[in-house]
């Protein structure tokens, strides 16, 4: 099953509404911007991460209009020194590619391996986020998302960034 029929079907499960909105493929956040879409919530960006050691690995879903800092972040956590994963961890991890990163990526995470951080300013907002590929943007509450992170096992963390 393709990746985005696969979180459509999960968000379909749950009975979470969402709102999607079709477009090019975009890598950064200035192609999505570039789109003018509808605004219909936060626009997030998404980064996957991983610790000094590789043993645990994070995915960062923050407001597209921050910078992250990955030394306080890592330092926050408890991480220590954070970096961005590979793109074979990315594929081993959430079966997700470059440019496609988005939380929906963990119900591709069997292992329940990736800890989901969210940036504190998203609480109770609808967000917008890829469905696991990267030609639509998808709307949804943030609480909605938790609870299918919660249904499918990742830890939560929640951080102000």
């Amino acid at each position: 099953m393709e990746n985005r029929e696969k979180a459509l079907k999960a968000l379909k499960e749950l009975n979470i509404a969402y709102e999607l909105a079709e477009h090019p493929a975009v890598y950064t956040i200035d192609e999505v911007k570039a789109l003018n879409l509808p605004d219909l919530g936060i626009s997030c960006k998404n980064l996957f991460l991983r610790d000094q050691k590789g043993k645990n690995h994070y995915l960062l879903t923050m407001r597209s209009d921050k910078k992250a800092d990955l030394e306080t972040i890592g330092n926050i956590l408890g991480a220590g020194k954070l970096s961005f994963a590979s793109e074979n961890r990315l594929e081993k991890y959430l079966s997700l590619t470059k440019g496609a990163v988005t939380p929906l990526g963990i119900i591709n995470d069997t292992e329940c391996a990736v800890t989901v951080v969210f940036d504190e300013d998203l609480r109770d907002n609808k967000i917008g986020i890829h469905p696991n590929d990267n030609t639509a943007t998808l709307w949804l509450d943030l609480c909605d998302l938790e609870n299918l992170i919660a249904h499918y096992g990742n830890d939560i963390k929640y951080l102000k960034i």
